[in-house]
């Protein structure tokens, strides 16, 4: 069963899932209900948008928006390890068109931009070409995580430091009366939860975890700046966020095992699914019903 896209409400708060892989992208038949791209995430504060993050999932979210984009787009990284920026280039249907402006916002750097580390990374011999090439704008906006981003049109997005390899930042949307919290690429610390992060997601109607080791899988991973399911449940509970979504998916994890791990984790939070590719949650509306059966009640393909 699927269902017809919606588009944005001018007082809803949603999220669209690009891609929800970590570390790699992946493709077979094991990955078909999760997918296999690396992260990206749509927000829409109403009309409003956001991107977080330029994994390989940023080729799909412009082709699917290729002719309804905005003249300027907000992309928001958590950090620049190479499954959030390798598809960047790929973003075909903006960087393509000399009218229309990327502002990249980066958080990780102690208050320097993006800038010189895209620059190094998408050009010879990693890269055959350089950005600059390209027809559209690049305007690259740096910022101290837990700073808050304020817009030309009074839009407000806050941040937080995360516990990460070069550090990473998470991001809270609040938008009619509704908390989106994207916690991403996070490791977890002792004791936990982390009292501060606690606090920046206290309430949220929606709070989005690095789900990427199980239990058994994260002693060997120590200090490679991921999380597991329990540890998203955890503080999910203690800050009272009304529903938990997992991402930052194992590139091992075949969807076999994802719905495994799925069914354990709705046994102690109902309201907590591990989120799949081209899936859309509207923020705060009957979370508890949905998350029951995300792949009927939450996936809307265009």
């Amino acid at each position: 069963m699927t269902m017809t896209h919606t588009p944005p409400t001018e007082d809803g708060l949603s999220l669209k899932f690009w891609g929800v892989r970590g570390s790699t992208p992946v493709s077979g038949p094991d990955y078909a209900e999760f997918g296999g791209n690396t992260p990206c995430l749509e927000i829409r504060c109403g009309t409003r948008l956001f991107v977080v993050d330029a994994g390989s999932g940023l080729n799909a979210c412009g082709l699917h928006h290729r002719e309804s984009m905005p003249k300027e787009i907000d992309l928001l990284f958590s950090h620049l390890h190479l499954d959030h920026t390798a598809g960047l280039p790929f973003f075909k249907p903006v960087v393509f068109n000399p009218e229309r402006t990327i502002n990249t916002y980066c958080g990780n750097l102690g208050g320097d931009s993006a800038k010189a580390a895209l620059d190094r990374l998408f050009s010879p011999p990693l890269f055959p070409v350089t950005l600059d090439i390209l027809p559209c704008t690049l305007a690259h906006h740096g910022f101290k995580a837990g700073e808050p981003l304020t817009f030309a049109d009074g839009s407000r997005v806050d941040t937080i430091l995360l516990n990460h390899p070069q550090g990473s930042v998470g991001y809270r949307f609040d938008h009619a009366g509704k908390r989106l919290c994207i916690i991403s690429d996070i490791e977890h610390s002792d004791p936990w939860p982390d009292e501060s992060l606690r606090r920046f997601v206290e309430g949220a109607d929606l709070l989005v975890y690095d789900g990427m080791f199980t239990e058994a899988e994260y002693p060997r991973c120590c200090g490679w700046g991921h999380s597991t399911w329990q540890k998203g449940v955890e503080l999910a509970k203690a800050a009272g966020a009304k529903a938990l979504a997992i991402i930052h998916l194992h590139p091992a994890h075949s969807d076999a095992t994802l719905r495994a791990v799925e069914d354990e984790m709705q046994a102690v939070m109902p309201t907590a699914f591990i989120a799949r590719e081209r899936q859309t949650v509207e923020v705060g509306e009957a979370m508890e019903r949905a998350c029951s059966t995300p792949h009927l009640a939450l996936i809307k393909t265009a």
